[in-house]
């Protein structure tokens, strides 16, 4: 049976696998609170798509980082937060120890949207001094208004947030055992300076936002920071992996036949009409 995951590859395995065409995903997560009824550790989740991505396209998983940037989260215990800086050079080294060896056709999964500026810089360090562009991917934000719309219907945007879904329904899909459905609730809206929309990224003052350096466990003490997680369904999370893991295999396939020195230049096998 062939392997997917490169943790469970040896050395020989993986020099056999390499070519030209050899497309690795990195899956980088979180270590933070989501609420009193789901596992701090939703860097499962970025795992479970990159594994099973890999499976479906022929890809190559990487091992997890289950470490993210997220200052606003500091205030809860249990939670793991690295340093920008720290997380910057993690996703350097990692994407170099693939460089190195000519490895080029990488994509980044990226599971913990606060990650996502910081993986940006590094993208654009790494293609001017390397002249390679990495591709990466915030994997819940691929989800469209669409699926959104067709899986809660009116409830869409009422359904969405931290605390609920996509990571609640997808936890009752993929871990339900280590779910606590007990405590499952929605979130309650908060105000700073008495203003209303209290979140981690700030208020709402005539209409527009204000940033405002608030803590998580400031504006929410259980962190159900928007959303109300009793939408959430196991039946949700299924169709959300299913689509999740679909879209990353399709832009495997997508990028085996692209240059990542050359990313103006068309796909192998396009022509211009």
């Amino acid at each position: 049976m062939s392997k997917h995951a490169l943790k469970d590859m040896t050395a020989a395995e993986f020099r056999d696998r390499l070519t030209p065409q050899t497309v690795i995903l990195l899956p980088f997560g979180s270590q933070e609170e989501q609420g009193p009824h789901a596992p701090m550790g939703d860097y499962m989740l970025a795992d479970a798509v990159a594994c099973r991505a890999a499976e479906l396209s022929g890809a190559i998983a990487a091992p997890c980082v289950p470490f993210g940037y997220a200052e606003f989260f500091r205030g809860f215990p249990g939670g793991i937060q690295l340093r920008a800086a720290t997380f910057t050079a993690l996703v350097e080294d990692m994407l170099g120890a693939f460089l190195d060896h000519g490895i080029e056709r990488l994509v980044i999964l990226n599971g913990h949207t606060t990650n996502s500026t910081l993986i940006d810089q590094v993208q654009r360090k790494i293609r001017r001094e390397r002249g390679v562009a990495v591709a990466s991917i915030d994997l819940w934000r691929s989800i469209p208004d669409s699926l959104w719309s067709d899986i809660h219907g009116p409830d869409a945007a009422r359904a969405r947030g931290h605390g609920a879904d996509p990571l609640t329904s997808l936890g009752l899909y993929l871990y339900p055992e280590k779910m606590r459905a007990d405590l499952i609730r929605p979130s309650t809206a908060a105000t700073a300076f008495g203003l209303p929309g209290a979140s981690v990224a700030g208020v709402k003052f005539e209409g527009a936002h204000v940033n405002l350096p608030l803590d998580a466990h400031e504006v929410n003490a259980d962190g159900m920071l928007a959303g109300d997680a009793l939408l959430a369904s196991a039946e949700a999370g299924a169709r959300i992996f299913d689509h999740v893991t679909g879209f990353v295999a399709r832009f495997v396939g997508h990028m085996r036949r692209c240059d990542p020195r050359q990313p103006f230049a068309l796909p192998l096998g396009e022509v211009v009409e």
